[in-house]
C-alpha cells in the first residue's frame, strides 16, 4: 500500500485531500466556501465516516463487530444498528440483481466489502455536500462520483483502466467516457487484475469464485448502485450483458451502462454504453 500522494492542498478556494482507508486511498477535490482551516477540519470530519465505518465492517479488524459477528459471538441486533441498516440494504441489493450480488461467503459469513466502501464514500461525500463544497470529485479507490454542478468540461470525463495492475508496464488507459448531458454520476470497476479471484458466484456450487470475465465497469446514476453491479455482473458472467439490457428496459429512470472485458481480451456491452465514450471534438 503506498501512501496518498496529496494529503491537503488548499488554493483560492480549491482543495484537494486524500486518505487512506479500507486498504486503499479516497481522494477528494472540489471548492470550499470556508478558509483554509475550516475547510480542512470539514473534510476530517467526512473521513472519519470512511474510518467509522471502517471500524464497524472490516473483516482484518479482530475486534470489529463484524468480525465478532462472523465468529458467532454477537448477533445482529446486538452490533451498532448501522450494521442491520447495511444488512437490510445488502438483502434488497440481492433482490435487485436477482441474486447475483450476495453479502454472504461461501462460509456463509456477512461480508458487505462490494457495498461498504461506496456506501461510506457517499456518505461522505453527501457531508460535504451539506457543508456548502461544490465542483466535487471523489475518487475512491478507483471507484468514481462527480458532483452535478461541474462547470469544467474534462471533469466529466472518466479514464477506464486496462485490465491488468497498474504496476504493470502494459498498465493504462482502455477508453475514456463522457458523462456530461448524460444522467450517470458514478462510475465504478471490479476486476482480477488487483486482488485476484475475489468475488464469488453466488450460485456456484459452494460459491466458487468468478473467473469468467476479467473486468467489469458499470456507469450508474449513483455510487452504491454501480459497485453493487459490478460485483454482481462480474460474478455473472458474460451473461451479465443480456441481464442489465433486459433490466433497463423495465427500468428507464434507473439505467446503468456496463461493458466488460473479458479474458483473452474481447469486450461486450450494453445497448446504450457507446454513447458514453468521450469524443475528441467534444465541445465543454
Amino acid at each position: 500500500m503506498t501512501e496518498a500522494p496529496i494529503r491537503y492542498t488548499f488554493q483560492n478556494g480549491h482543495f484537494v485531500y486524500s486518505e487512506s482507508c479500507m486498504g486503499t486511498v479516497f481522494v477528494f477535490s472540489g471548492r470550499s466556501p470556508h478558509n483554509e482551516a475550516d475547510t480542512q477540519n470539514q473534510l476530517e470530519q467526512a473521513v472519519e465516516i470512511l474510518h467509522e465505518a471502517d471500524r464497524t465492517f472490516s473483516l482484518y479488524k479482530e475486534h470489529s463487530p463484524l468480525s465478532r459477528l462472523a465468529r458467532g459471538e454477537t448477533s445482529v441486533a446486538a452490533c451498532p444498528p448501522v450494521v442491520s441498516e447495511v444488512w437490510d440494504a445488502c438483502e434488497e441489493w440481492e433482490k435487485t440483481t436477482d441474486g447475483w450480488f450476495s453479502a454472504f461467503t461461501p462460509q456463509n459469513t456477512f461480508d458487505p466489502s462490494g457495498l461498504v466502501k461506496t456506501w461510506a464514500a457517499q456518505e461522505a461525500f453527501d457531508f460535504l455536500s451539506a457543508q456548502g463544497f461544490t465542483q466535487m470529485l471523489m475518487n475512491a479507490g478507483g471507484d468514481i462520483l462527480l458532483d452535478e454542478g461541474l462547470t469544467k468540461a474534462d471533469d466529466w470525463r472518466v479514464a477506464l483502466h486496462k485490465p491488468v495492475s497498474i504496476a504493470s508496464v502494459e498498465a493504462g488507459v482502455l477508453a475514456v467516457l463522457d458523462l456530461k448531458n448524460t444522467p450517470y454520476r458514478a462510475v465504478c470497476t471490479s476486476g482480477s487484475a488487483e486482488r485476484g479471484l475475489h468475488i464469488w458466484d453466488p450460485k456456484a456450487p459452494e460459491k466458487a469464485a468468478a473467473n469468467s470475465l476479467a473486468q467489469v465497469t458499470v456507469v450508474g446514476r449513483s455510487l452504491v448502485q454501480s459497485d453493487v453491479w459490478a460485483t454482481a455482473c462480474f460474478a455473472h458472467g458474460p451473461r451479465a450483458i443480456q441481464q442489465v439490457n433486459a433490466y433497463n428496459a423495465t427500468h428507464p429512470n434507473d439505467s446503468i451502462q456496463v461493458v466488460v472485458v473479458y479474458p483473452d481480451g474481447d469486450l461486450n456491452a450494453t445497448e446504450g454504453f457507446i454513447e458514453l465514450f468521450a469524443r475528441p471534438d467534444s465541445e465543454g
